[in-house]
C-alpha cells in the first residue's frame, strides 16, 4: 500500500528546541483558525513528550477564550490519576496565563462505562465542531516506538474503526478512549511530535511511503494537508 500523505520533517537539536518550535507552530495554527472562524478546536496528545510544549503554549498571547481543547486519547482513569492526560494538560497549558482561559473538554472518565464515555465524547466533538465529520483545526499527535499514535495500537480493533469518531483502544493494560483514524484524518492541520532515540525506527517507518499502516498505525492519519513532523536529533538519528 502506497500512502498519498505527505510529510514535512522539521529537525530540532534537542527537546527544549522541539518544545519551543512546537509551541510556536501550534500558536500560529490556532491564530490562523481564529482569523477564519469564531472558535478553534484543538486536539492535544498525552504522554511525556508534549508537556513542555504545553507549558510554553499556555504563555502564547492568543484569544484563548475562543479555543476548545480536547484530547486525542485518554486512559480510562480518574481525572486526578497520575496517568491521566487531562491531569497533565491542567498542570501545564491550563496552569499558565493566558492559556488557562481556554475551554477544556476532557474525556468523561467519571461515567459508568467505557462505552458511555465513547458515546459521550463522540457527541462532544460533533457539537463543538458542528460538522460531520468534525473538522478539528489542529491535532497534535505523538508517535510510540511501536508505531502507534493516539491509542491506535498495531494489531488492535481500534485501527479498523471507520464508522464512529471515538473508540476504545487497547494498550499497555489500561482501557483507553481514542479518536479514530477518520476523525484524525479530517483535521485541517496535523502535527507529530517525536523525541528520543527509541523513536528512530518508528519515525523512519512513519516517513516511508511504502510502510504498512497495519504495522504502523500512525500511517492511518491521512489529512488533505501535509503533516508536520517535528523531531529532535536523537529521533532523527536513524534516518538516511
Amino acid at each position: 500500500m502506497v500512502a498519498l500523505t505527505s510529510y514535512q520533517l522539521i529537525q530540532l537539536p534537542d527537546r527544549q528546541a522541539l518544545a519551543q518550535r512546537a509551541s510556536e507552530l501550534m500558536a500560529q495554527a490556532i491564530d490562523l483558525a481564529l482569523g477564519q472562524r469564531d472558535r478553534a478546536q484543538v486536539a492535544l496528545s498525552g504522554g511525556s513528550t508534549p508537556e513542555q510544549t504545553y507549558h510554553l503554549l499556555g504563555r502564547q498571547h492568543l484569544a484563548w477564550d475562543r479555543v476548545d481543547l480536547l484530547l486525542g486519547d485518554e486512559r480510562w482513569v480518574a481525572a486526578d490519576h497520575p496517568l491521566s492526560n487531562a491531569r497533565m494538560v491542567r498542570a501545564s497549558l491550563l496552569a499558565a496565563e493566558p492559556g488557562c482561559h481556554a475551554s477544556f473538554h476532557p474525556v468523561p472518565t467519571e461515567l459508568a462505562s467505557v462505552e458511555e464515555g465513547i458515546t459521550s465524547y463522540g457527541h462532544t466533538v460533533e457539537q463543538l465542531c458542528g460538522s460531520r465529520p468534525p473538522l478539528l483545526d489542529l491535532v497534535l499527535l505523538g508517535l510510540g516506538d511501536d508505531g502507534h499514535t493516539a491509542s491506535l495500537f498495531p494489531g488492535t480493533a481500534a485501527t479498523r474503526v471507520t464508522d464512529r469518531w471515538v473508540t476504545v483502544g487497547e494498550g499497555k493494560g489500561i482501557p483507553r478512549i481514542s479518536f479514530t483514524a477518520p476523525l484524525l484524518s479530517a483535521a485541517r492541520q496535523v502535527i507529530f511530535l517525536v523525541a528520543g532515540a527509541a523513536k528512530q525506527q518508528a519515525l523512519s517507518r512513519l516517513l516511508d511511503p511504502n510502510e504498512d499502516p497495519e504495522r504502523t498505525p500512525a500511517k492511518l492519519v491521512q489529512p488533505t494537508n501535509a503533516i508536520l513532523v517535528l523531531a529532535d536529533a536523537e529521533a532523527c538519528g536513524g534516518l538516511g
